[in-house]
């Protein structure tokens, strides 16, 4: 097979920085299946891999790129045939093997997951890595047992990836969301995605005592931090808080009075390990009753050779929604 272009992430006597090059079949990490990307997507980790701002990669050099979708080129797993429309997200993606910001991806196919009928490839990276966080925090939350009509849910980071995508998958299913954000420029682009109200990030009224006013009948939290500690002050009795990120701090300051006085609900969510039977599940559902009606407007398509300024307007706070990455 002929080189192609891919963006690879060096290690230079520690400077971490990413450039283009050409390569080959030959020089990617070994996998049972050949993937022919069409899109890959830009994620904060990816962001943070790419210029060395988090210790995210394993290995150096390492072509990055934590998704993927396309088209089965090869296959030496029985499971897999050529032109089978597949998807990729988590394992070690882009972290300890190639990644998805290639012409071609190599992975093995316990990572491989058939894409649903009703998504195409360029819906799926749309989601991503990001939303399909978001779409499994839903999830999570209907789990334990929160549903429509007990209450507004609050979506903090609303204007990022997991945000746009959980506010989308909210509205979809009829839950009452509210938007925070530190972006009130994007009032009129949170509503249009589906959030019922926007409040100001610094318009919050955090308080000091173990327990606030009960606001919230869960959540999904991609900052942490001050704020979260704040949401577990303010979820209501029985509430859930789905946990998927750290923008805002990793440290929590909070106290077991809303565990143990209102019964919330602090839930983890990975999507890095995520078990492969749910991973289908949630991907399905990402296709039908959770699939966005605003994923057009969540999504912007960019070129490979657009992925620097990507990861800097990640990284400075100013990105909307989502990067899809066209990979040819």
């Amino acid at each position: 097979m002929n080189e192609f272009r891919a963006f690879r992430i060096l290690n230079d006597d520690g400077r971490i920085h990413g450039t283009f090059v050409e390569t080959s079949l030959d020089e990617l990490t070994p996998g049972d299946v050949v993937i022919r990307a069409e899109y890959s997507s830009v994620n904060y980790k990816d962001a943070l891999a790419a210029t060395g701002s988090g210790k995210i990669l394993k290995r150096f050099p390492l072509i990055g790129g934590i998704d993927v979708a396309g088209r089965v080129e090869s296959s030496a797993d029985p499971r897999f045939r050529a032109g089978d429309a597949v998807l990729v997200t988590g394992y070690d993606l882009g972290v300890g093997q190639d990644g998805g910001y290639a012409e071609y991806v190599r992975v093995p196919a316990d990572w491989v997951v058939p894409l649903p009928g009703d998504l195409t490839p360029f819906d799926a990276m749309a989601c991503g890595t990001a939303g399909f966080t978001a779409a499994l925090a839903v999830v999570r939350l209907e789990q334990i047992g929160v549903r429509p009509g007990q209450g507004a849910i609050a979506v903090t980071g609303a204007t990022g990836g997991v945000g746009s995508v959980a506010i989308g998958c909210l509205s979809r299913l009829g839950y009452e969301v509210t938007a925070i954000t530190g972006k009130e420029s994007e009032r009129e682009y949170l509503q249009g995605l589906g959030a019922t109200s926007v409040m100001g990030r610094s318009s919050l009224q955090m308080g000091t005592r173990p327990l606030e006013k009960a606001q919230w009948a869960g959540a999904i939290d991609s900052v942490g931090g001050d704020t979260l500690g704040w949401l577990t002050r303010t979820t209501n009795y029985w509430g859930a808080i789905a946990v998927c990120g750290l923008a805002g701090g990793v440290e929590l300051h909070t106290t077991v009075m809303p565990f143990i006085l209102r019964g919330v609900n602090l839930l983890g969510i990975d999507s890095v390990m995520c078990p492969m039977d749910v991973r289908r599940t949630v991907w399905q559902r990402l296709a039908t009753d959770l699939k966005p009606k605003a994923l057009s407007t969540i999504a912007r398509e960019i070129p490979l050779d657009g992925l620097p300024d990507a990861f800097t307007t990640l990284l400075n706070g100013a990105a909307r929604g989502r990067y899809v990455v066209k990979l040819r």
